[in-house]
């Protein structure tokens, strides 16, 4: 009998010798037809590390390796996508956004509360 071979993204690649890949698979939704997305994980074999997180990779089903392992990484199919580092999505303290200072215009620009007795008061200790 042959092996299956599923095509996949890695999820996660935290595990010694291990990488979870993400199978996902179309579907017609059996009452209403519409197309839908399924996804499974499977835990793979990568004897030497060399699959990150984000590669499209292909995997082999075999014998069990462990409780969860009973595939293995064939081979890589595309690059991962680099995420875009924190440090770019930061924006400076100096730089005051727009809600800022449209708070601050408005604050300025608001009157008092207690009206003319109030203004009258005010001038009145100046």
């Amino acid at each position: 009998m042959p092996k299956r071979v599923l095509t996949g993204t890695v999820v996660s690649d935290k595990a010694d010798k291990t990488v979870v890949v993400r199978v996902e698979r179309r579907v017609k939704h059996p009452l209403y037809g519409k197309i839908i997305k399924l996804s499974k994980k499977y835990h793979a074999h990568d004897e030497g590390n060399a699959f990150r997180a984000g590669e499209q990779v292909r995997i082999e089903e075999c014998a069990p390796i462990s409780k969860q392992k009973s595939w293995t990484v064939l081979d890589r199919i595309g690059a991962a996508v680099t995420p875009i580092a924190e440090a770019d999505l930061d924006v400076p303290a100096s730089v005051p956004s727009k809600a800022a200072k449209e708070d601050k215009a408005t604050k300025e620009t608001k009157p008092s509360k207690g009206g003319k007795k109030a203004k009258e008061s005010a001038e009145a200790d100046a």
